[in-house]
């Protein structure tokens, strides 16, 4: 398969709040938008992409019409001290999890979107010699 691209599509009951709330809190621009459908980029090259879907329209299959449940979305950025400066403090976004730093080597915090997606806000740190031998070489 040669991939062109790659990018999640959320079911949601809520589109023009999760709009809102990836555009406002995490810099995506809108590419595309109907009331159904709403697509997501960011200005700056890779364009990371994301896009929202009314969970009741037709272009789903009938037995999958349903609100988004269980998924994460990872944000790695380069200083998640600041983010979460940026993003819980200053913005009011509701904490889910607390900024932590994690002994397989992540410090992170993590919010949720209007749509019941948790946000995971991460910067890479060097993990605890328990988990260093089981990450793989690129």
């Amino acid at each position: 398969m040669n991939l062109t691209s790659f990018y999640p599509v959320i079911c949601t009951r809520r589109i023009a709040e999760s709009h809102t709330f990836y555009t406002r809190h995490f810099g995506f621009e809108t590419t595309f938008e109907a009331d159904w459908y709403v697509s997501l980029r960011r200005p700056e090259p890779p364009h990371y992409e994301l896009a929202l879907l009314d969970h009741t329209h037709e272009t789903l299959p009938a037995a999958y019409r349903s609100p988004v449940q269980g998924l994460i979305l990872n944000f790695e950025v380069a200083d998640v001290d600041a983010e979460y400066e940026r993003l819980v403090v200053r913005a009011g976004l509701k904490l889910e999890l607390p900024l932590r730093s994690e002994e397989f080597g992540q410090r992170h915090f993590i919010v949720a979107a209007p749509d019941g997606v948790l946000i995971d806000v991460i910067t890479p740190i060097p993990p605890a010699e328990s988990f260093a031998a089981q990450f793989v070489e690129a």
